[in-house]
């Protein structure tokens, strides 16, 4: 399997905001992005995103998206495109190396001779939810950030490397990550948000025990994935290729139903020799 996760510029989680080109049809800019015309679907307070939506991925930079876009994801740090259903990219399993310094000492996985556990693509620590007492601990961090999305008025969020535990030398486990997890989506879910399950297809099933409303799946296609997710989310799965081949494949399998986009793995803007955006 290739990595997993997108890159991050600066270590930042990337992406500043920008103001979006809407859909024709669409209402023009508001102020808040929860005033989309589009209605997506509501649940328990929370609006879903909306199956089969035109898509953009904006955490590695901010630009317009083309028109057709009605969902768009955003590092937490920037601000939602008015008129479009946002989604909050946070990276919550793992420290980026920029912020590895304020997480406290003993939050960060160690393994038997004392040295933190490192993703070795991104170069971040994971983070230690081996016990309740962790997981409380690193959530309340977490849930802070989740509090700064929904103050900005994001309709959902994002939240990063729940599969982290795969790159754990065996120190955390599937069950680790579903608590975790579990702790994010109650709070997410208090603030009116909704809640995404990034990657890992093997816990998708557990979705709906988790709290968990919706899929934001990478290389789903080129991995044979995409079925498995469109199932546990009754299609509601937002999906990332970042292959000509595996666009093509997503969209002969699941073109008339999910939400597709091909990027660049990079995931730049217009205008640097990197970008790629495509729907078809």
């Amino acid at each position: 399997m290739p990595v997993k996760g997108v890159y991050r510029v600066g270590g930042l989680g990337t992406a500043v905001g920008a103001c979006v080109l809407l859909v024709a049809g669409l209402a023009a800019c508001g102020s808040s992005s929860r005033t989309a015309t589009s209605s997506p679907a509501s649940t328990d307070g929370l609006r879903l995103p909306p199956r089969h939506a035109g898509f953009d991925y904006q955490i590695g930079g901010a630009y317009p998206p083309p028109p057709g876009v009605r969902v768009v994801s955003r590092d937490r740090k920037a601000s939602p495109a008015p008129g479009l259903y946002n989604v909050c990219y946070v990276n919550a399993f793992q420290a980026q190396p920029d912020e590895r310094a304020s997480w406290p000492a003993d939050l960060l996985l160690r393994d038997e001779r004392g040295k933190v556990v490192v993703d070795e693509d991104w170069g971040e620590a994971l983070l230690d939810i081996r016990t309740p007492a962790r997981r409380k601990r690193v959530a309340a961090r977490i849930n802070g950030w989740i509090d700064g999305c929904a103050d900005k008025g994001y309709d959902a969020v994002e939240p990063d490397n729940y599969d982290s535990y795969t790159r754990s030398r065996h120190l955390l486990t599937a069950d680790d990550a579903k608590a975790f997890i579990t702790l994010l989506s109650r709070h997410a879910h208090a603030r009116k948000l909704a809640i995404a399950q990034k990657n890992t297809v093997e816990l998708a099933g557990s979705r709906k025990r988790l709290g968990l409303d919706f899929a934001v799946a990478e290389e789903c296609a080129e991995y044979d994935e995409c079925g498995q997710y469109a199932k546990a989310f009754d299609d509601r799965v937002i999906v990332i290729e970042y292959t000509d081949s595996g666009l093509r494949k997503a969209l002969a399998g699941f073109g008339d139903r999910l939400s597709i986009v091909r990027r660049d793995v990079q995931v730049s803007t217009p205008g640097s020799s990197d970008y790629v955006r495509k729907v078809r």
